[in-house]
């Protein structure tokens, strides 16, 4: 073993110390960008719609963030009488939590030498790491349950409802989807799953010898149906428009979200946001390569993740809702065979090759 990396690791004082930090920098870009997320999207559907979106608090808006979290905060937090109270105050924690955690595992650059020692860009590398991603997404469908049934509202009941069953048929394509992505990684660490896709394609595949060395291995390019399956599944998990029938103002009011206010409101909509910045995270982690790119490596996964979110807001600015009917449609009968055929036809590809 590396003696430089034994010594960092056996040295408990210091590997508390850089993983603290690690986690406060980590937690606190990750709560800056869902805080502007807001905001961004605002201003882009307000451009794409021909209107300004805020503008009164600061420079074009810059302020609202700040201005939306100091209302919620002071703002009267109501329970309802015949609500559920120890489940009403839990449901937003239990949605929220499971979405920050998940970054942990997402690794943000190359290793750093500090020191003489070698400090990993990631909280932690588990070697079942998008395990523990797929874990933490089915969880947070519990908070979103919780709150329409405390609520003891029929609207938010049956937006409650909606979500599970909308969970329930688009976790199975979406982890279906990535297991094509294991097969040609053959790791479910997302470190491991970044390091394959930084060699040149040429090289991997040696039939493609005729391409050039700067196009990466990445698995857009061997897993196209993979990638397009997984983001509109995760689209469809995070309930963001089109899919954003757990809400459905048009039918249930708010639905599982209609009697909440004040900063329990506001953990809704942070856990939407911040499970938005996940999806992107690891769409780009296992299809585009991660870190891997022109610039710093950080710098590169924020280009690529803010150019997903920048996609998620177009699509909400764009498409319409789809029917309930429409959604069970393209998730069990659409979507779910897709993925099994892909993962079929990967697993004969990879057999031949070997």
């Amino acid at each position: 073993m590396d003696p430089v990396l034994l010594s960092f690791s056996n040295d408990p004082l210091l590997f508390s110390g850089v993983m603290v930090l690690k986690i406060i920098v980590t937690f606190s870009v990750l709560m800056g960008i869902v805080a502007y997320a807001t905001w961004v999207e605002r201003k882009v559907i307000g451009h794409m719609q021909t209107r300004l979106g805020p503008m009164e608090t600061g420079w074009h808006g810059l302020l609202q963030p700040i201005a939306d979290g100091l209302k919620l905060f002071f703002k009267e937090d109501i329970i309802p009488a015949e609500a559920s109270k120890v489940s009403f105050v839990l449901a937003p924690v239990m949605i929220l939590v499971p979405a920050l955690i998940t970054i942990a595992v997402v690794p943000f650059g190359p290793d750093l030498v500090i020191g003489g020692y070698i400090i990993p860009q990631q909280i932690t590398d588990l070697n079942i790491g998008i395990l523990f991603v797929l874990a933490m997404a089915g969880l947070g469908i519990y908070g979103i349950v919780l709150a329409g049934w405390s609520s003891n509202s029929k609207y938010s009941l049956l937006g409650g409802i909606r979500s599970t069953a909308q969970v329930i048929s688009y976790e199975l394509a979406a982890g279906l989807s990535l297991v094509a992505v294991f097969m040609l990684g053959e790791s479910l660490s997302l470190r491991d799953i970044v390091a394959v896709q930084i060699q040149p394609l040429n090289q991997v595949a040696g039939f493609l010898g005729f391409l050039p060395e700067w196009i990466p291995n990445w698995h857009i390019f061997s897993q196209p149906v993979a990638f397009v399956l997984f983001v509109i599944c995760g689209m469809a998990e995070i309930n963001r428009t089109p899919f954003d029938l757990p809400e459905a103002e048009t039918e249930l009011v708010s639905g599982f979200c209609t009697e909440y206010s004040s900063m329990k409101y506001a953990m809704f909509f942070m856990a939407e946001y911040a499970n938005m910045v996940i999806i992107s995270a690891i769409a780009v982690t296992l299809f585009l390569g991660g870190w891997h790119g022109p610039f710093a490596g950080s710098v590169n996964l924020l280009i690529k993740i803010f150019g997903f979110m920048f996609f998620f807001i177009w699509i909400r600015a764009t498409w319409p809702r789809v029917r309930y009917d429409q959604l069970m449609f393209l998730g069990w009968k659409v979507f779910l065979p897709l993925a099994l055929a892909n993962v079929m036809l990967t697993g004969l590809v990879v057999v031949l090759l070997q």
